[in-house]
């Protein structure tokens, strides 16, 4: 994108035409080209549970959703504890325009996933292992 105001505006007509439908949201998204959707998902424009519904395309339970949509998108460059498991924590962030999910003792990082199933993997982990 050229600059921050047509990015806005590109955003604007997105929101627009989605209304408040998450799904009707990420799937606008998916028809921009990869530029603008990245410019998108790393911004101030968009919060950080537009981009995880984006990436993983379900709704995580309550407080996690709100904890993600306390953030914008661009915070998800330094992640995000989207929850806590024992003395675990759960962690949502991008590294280069892509999704990762972290569990961390808050020091080191005890399993990693990457990718459009890092979710998925994340809550198989935690059922299998925690």
């Amino acid at each position: 994108m050229a600059d921050y105001a047509e990015l806005a505006d590109l955003a604007d007509k997105l929101f627009e035409a989605s209304g408040d439908d998450d799904e009707l949201l990420a799937e606008r998204l998916d028809t921009l080209d990869e530029e603008a959707r990245g410019a998108l998902l790393s911004s101030d424009l968009l919060n950080a549970y537009q981009v995880f519904y984006y990436f993983f395309r379900e709704t995580p339970d309550d407080l996690v959703m709100e904890r993600l949509q306390l953030h914008a998108a661009s915070d998800l460059v330094r992640g995000i504890v989207i929850d806590e498991v024992d003395i675990y924590e759960v962690v949502f962030g991008m590294v280069d325009g892509e999704p990762v999910v972290l569990i961390t003792d808050g020091e080191e990082t005890l399993v990693r996933f990457e990718g459009k199933q890092a979710y998925a993997g994340t809550i198989r982990y935690l059922d299998e292992s925690l």
